[in-house]
């Protein structure tokens, strides 16, 4: 998803971004948010169900064959459903977003933005398959910040990202992010970086 060069530039860019502000910043870019169901076990299934019928009705192949391409197709159909693009193209747009929010949601928690002592952390969320880019954060920060305010980082993100450039995206974004947190919650002598720099990749 992002070159070991890329996520030392993402780190660099949090770094340098947290020696401006008492606020934390955390990175996570996401392959896929979305959670296969049964509907590509049940795609490939009936595609391969199917076969032996149009086989038998149009080649003279012994059975032992027609087998042994009924199960091939049905591998090969659930691999294919099964990565991450395709189970997330399976899923209508509202069902994608939904999941990847439910995803920035959780890495909130799991990466410890709530537990900053000042309430001043912030999630910059990306989910490749589902195109969706947000920015979530912490009650000390959304009691000073507007959620607009952090639109132009989200904007930045997007159009990055549809270039493919997913380093420059976090940059960009990170840069923006520390603007507006250095203006609420500028840097004191006695801050301290209590999260990770480092992007996490899921």
């Amino acid at each position: 998803m992002i070159s070991e060069a890329d996520r030392a530039r993402v780190a660099d860019a949090i770094r340098a971004a947290e020696a401006r502000t008492s606020g934390e910043i955390v990175c996570v870019l996401a392959q896929s948010s979305v959670q296969p169901g049964a509907l590509p076990v049940l795609i490939a299934s009936v595609a391969a169900l199917a076969l032996p019928w149009l086989l038998l009705a149009f080649t003279d192949f012994a059975v032992a064959r027609i087998l042994l391409l009924q199960a091939l197709v049905f591998l090969l159909l659930l691999v294919l459903l099964l990565s991450p693009p395709v189970a997330a193209a399976l899923l209508p747009r509202r069902a994608r977003r939904a999941a990847a929010y439910r995803a920035a949601a959780e890495q909130f928690v799991v990466r410890g933005i709530a537990r900053k002592q000042e309430r001043s952390g912030i999630l910059i969320f990306v989910s490749l398959a589902e195109r969706y880019a947000r920015i979530m954060v912490d009650e000390g920060i959304a009691a000073r910040v507007p959620q607009a305010e952090w639109q132009a980082a989200v904007d930045v993100l997007v159009s990055h990202m549809r270039e493919g450039r997913i380093a420059e995206g976090f940059i960009g974004a990170i840069g923006l992010c520390s603007e507006v947190l250095a203006v609420h919650f500028p840097r004191a002598p006695e801050s301290s970086s209590e999260l990770s720099d480092r992007i996490y990749l899921i």
